[in-house]
């Protein structure tokens, strides 16, 4: 019997990372599809609005229901899938979890300027902003192992694949990013233990963030020893 879960994925994509995580946190099975975004198919563009992955895919009695954007799809999985729970009991807890989802996001668009140009400038302005973002961090972190302490949440599932980047970045230059934040760096050492998020991208994922950034010409490359 196939999966009632398809999961519309790019091996790169940050945002679909998220919901790899949440559903393996849950035990919860999928089908994972992988498409190129430099040329979507027809399919996928009858079904997700934005152009943009993860799409969910929810087979249901009256025919399949497509979900699109990663938060609605991690929410989706939390509130109808079994397994642990990955936000708070508490409706101002809950709230705040949110909210720090949401800057996540924030965090990834400074990402992408950083990954992305090739202007030294810009880059440094990407660099500051990422550190200064991550101070709101540090701030806001409890004494571990995860965002909120001893729980797993979505919001770890939001920050574990911005982490990830960084495993590639600093093969290339050292950022000093976290360099002061000693709760961050910690947290994403944790993270980058954890059995969900290892297997949340394939084993060629190093690989294909350096041809990436080969192909924007990255500035960060030009930083490299």
């Amino acid at each position: 019997m196939a999966a009632p879960l398809k999961l519309i994925s790019h091996k790169l994509c940050p945002y679909v990372q998220r919901a790899v995580i949440a559903l393996n946190e849950k035990g919860v099975p999928f089908e994972r599809i992988d498409i190129d975004l430099a040329n979507k198919p027809d399919w996928f563009l009858k079904i997700s609005p934005l152009g943009k992955v993860p799409v969910l895919v929810v087979t249901t009695e009256q025919g399949e229901v497509a979900l699109f954007e990663s938060n609605v799809i991690c929410e989706y999985i939390e509130e109808t899938q079994g397994g642990v729970k990955l936000h708070p009991a508490d409706a101002l807890k809950r709230a705040e979890h949110r909210a720090w989802m949401e800057f996540g996001s924030a965090i990834l668009g400074d990402l992408w300027g950083l990954e992305t140009t090739t202007d030294a400038a810009t880059f440094e302005a990407k660099q500051q902003a990422l550190v200064a973002k991550f101070s709101r961090v540090e701030a806001a972190l409890s004494a571990g192992p995860f965002f909120a302490g001893q729980a797993f949440s979505l919001v770890d599932a939001v920050f574990a694949p911005i982490f990830r980047y960084f495993d590639v970045f600093d093969d290339v230059a050292e950022l000093g990013i976290f360099k002061d934040f000693a709760k961050v760096r910690a947290w994403r050492a944790e993270l980058a233990n954890r059995a969900s998020v290892k297997t949340a991208v394939g084993a060629d994922y190093p690989q294909l963030l350096r041809a990436f950034l080969v192909r924007h010409d990255a500035h960060l490359l030009k930083l490299a020893a």
